[in-house]
């Protein structure tokens, strides 16, 4: 009886050992699929993004502003700078400051690659085309965003609609985020500001229009 449960219990501990293993493998071959896929998704990545820089940098059309971060009366290198098409000017004359909250609405995309010819989504608070009647904001300090993103907040005034390049230099630079985005990815931003507030003053909830 005794010799029973033993070869019983072996038999159990060797079919546990092969799931075990077989689970171990599996994964094995999901994690090796999964980079390979991202590898092939995002093939050259850092010559493409840093070529796209130089391009930016050579469109006349686009405005382009010196990150804040950096010496406002030197010349820097074109990833220094951020480069805007403006899609829509608001009235207001004055702009949010670092320490105050702004509301916008925005999309964030990468350059394409080769399943997203029109690049990877990464972020957005609105579906489908932009409408300032339908498409949801969100509240957020300039200083808690990325160098690029608070370079441009703090240009824009209440009602702008820009198109805002950002070199990878000023966004997620050469760490991949847990949004997706893969490290050296230059990051392609609309950005609608909505409304803004100093430190102390609050403002109600946001309702679409």
């Amino acid at each position: 009886m005794k010799s029973m449960i033993i070869n019983s219990c072996k038999k159990w501990l060797e079919y546990v050992g092969v799931i075990l293993f077989t689970i171990h493998c599996s994964l094995f071959f999901v994690s090796c699929s999964k980079e390979t896929t991202e590898e092939e998704e995002y093939a050259n990545w850092q010559e493409k993004n840093e070529a796209m820089i130089e391009q930016w940098a050579s469109n006349s059309a686009f405005a382009t502003y010196k990150t804040y971060t950096k010496d406002q009366t030197t010349a820097g290198k074109n990833s220094d700078y951020i480069y805007v098409q403006i899609l829509e000017e608001g009235s207001s004359s004055i702009c949010p400051m670092y320490t105050d909250t702004v509301r916008v609405m925005y999309r964030g995309r990468l350059l394409p690659s080769k399943s997203y010819p029109e690049g990877y989504v990464f972020d957005q608070t609105y579906a489908k085309d932009f409408s300032w009647k339908t498409a949801n904001a969100l509240d957020f300090v300039s200083s808690g965003l990325v160098d690029g993103f608070a370079t441009a907040i703090m240009r824009m005034h209440k009602g702008d609609r820009w198109r805002v390049h950002i070199p990878y230099t000023l966004g997620y630079g050469t760490s991949s985020s847990t949004s997706g985005i893969p490290a050296y990815s230059d990051l392609i931003f609309e950005i609608a500001l909505v409304d803004f507030w100093s430190p102390g003053e609050t403002h109600p909830s946001f309702k679409t229009r």
